[in-house]
């Protein structure tokens, strides 16, 4: 692994380890970025995934990154060269996708922003470790065999850390949490499309309270 490669795997644990949750989010209405994710930051809830799968997202990671202090802004769903230039451009701290290619992973190896990228199998996990990831999303966490999967990971893949997302909600992320091989989860929970709609901040920091006190890894 590249020294380079190295500082950056460092510096995105050291942003996946700010709380046992990312709040990812998918937002509509980039006015209500900051807002929310000052209503994360109060809740404990201090990096924040948000996909790019609507018009208002980078606007949405421009306003959290200039007007909100203490939290960790990234990019999620990052397909391609194109994605990852422009989430940086808009001051992401670190990206995410949801699986991981060649072309991909070629980008990233010669962008500056810290990267995690999918897996969903130990054939995938194999190969990003082996090109110096040794911090992936597990995606579709619920749907790939969930906390048993990861569980089974842990033995040949020791060295290797995730952050498991897809269908993780309050109920179950403890069960993720749990595990030795995981740093933090991903969820979506954290961001009720209902609430965003209404500008309930007070309950969006309500529910992130709750998630920043969830124990990990049994502590």
């Amino acid at each position: 692994m590249s020294a380079t490669m190295l500082q950056r795997q460092r510096t995105l644990e050291t942003i996946l380890r700010l709380a046992p949750v990312v709040a990812v989010v998918t937002i509509d209405d980039a006015r209500h970025a900051a807002p929310l994710a000052r209503a994360l930051v109060a809740g404990g809830i201090r990096a924040i995934e948000i996909t790019l799968r609507t018009p208002a997202a980078l606007d949405a990671i421009r306003r959290i990154a200039a007007e909100v202090e203490d939290v960790a802004i990234g990019a999620g769903t990052v397909l391609g060269a194109d994605d990852l230039r422009v989430a940086e451009d808009a001051g992401a701290k670190f990206g995410v996708s949801p699986g991981a290619s060649p072309t991909l992973l070629d980008a990233v190896e010669k962008s500056t922003l810290p990267f995690l990228p999918g897996a969903s199998s130990a054939s995938e996990a194999m190969t990003l470790r082996e090109r110096g990831f040794k911090l992936q999303k597990f995606f579709p966490a619920a749907q790939a065999g969930g906390a048993d999967y990861l569980r089974a990971l842990a033995g040949p893949l020791a060295d290797v850390g995730f952050c498991p997302t897809g269908g993780i909600r309050a109920a179950n992320a403890a069960a993720y949490l749990a595990l030795p091989n995981v740093v933090c989860v991903g969820g979506s929970w954290l961001s009720p499309p209902e609430m965003l709609r209404a500008a309930d901040w007070p309950a969006i920091t309500a529910l992130a309270r709750v998630a920043a006190a969830l124990p990990r890894n049994g502590r």
